[in-house]
């Protein structure tokens, strides 16, 4: 019988709409057999959770065009506790971003090359639009369709996981 593998999905959310596409992606990677999705704002992980994990899932909003402060403050903790310890691990990156979010996109992808980590997937972008103060900070309503990306993102992840591919 082989041991279920684990994909950890880690989040910040202030708004919403980073939060509706984590639980979008581990939704869909929920109805796959042999892996346990563990969904963790970022204020709660570490690097035992990493350690713990065979695949990840960074989700961040953009702020300011980088990823949020509490999402940096989960990397600050966790990048020594894991650095050559999850070495070839894959990842994925979901940004909820106001106007362009590449250079969020572009930050969790230099840190998980310090890792050494493998991407499964193009980050994954869901632009709001938001541009005013009162658009920023008001709920954020992911829509259906991108949603589905972010859904189908997860349910792919974890069958690569699942299966052996990554």
């Amino acid at each position: 019988m082989s041991v279920a593998k684990t994909l950890l999905i880690v989040y910040h959310s202030l708004t919403g709409g980073t939060l509706q596409m984590a639980q979008a992606a581990a939704a869909g990677a929920r109805g796959e057999e042999g892996v346990q999705v563990r969904l963790l704002e970022a204020r709660q992980a570490g690097p035992e959770d990493l350690l713990a994990a065979e695949g990840y899932v960074f989700a961040t909003p953009e702020n300011l065009a980088a990823v949020s402060g509490l999402m940096k403050d989960f990397f600050d903790r966790s990048y020594y506790g894991a650095l050559d310890r999850i070495n070839g691990r894959p990842y994925a990156v979901l940004v909820c971003a106001g106007s362009d979010g590449s250079n969020a996109a572009r930050q969790i992808t230099r840190i998980a090359t310090g890792w050494r980590l493998q991407p499964v997937a193009e980050p994954l972008i869901v632009c709001t639009h938001a541009q005013t103060p009162e658009a920023i900070l008001a709920p954020k309503h992911i829509g259906p369709a991108e949603l589905e990306r972010c859904r189908e993102l997860g349910q792919a992840f974890a069958a690569g996981l699942a299966l052996g591919v990554f």
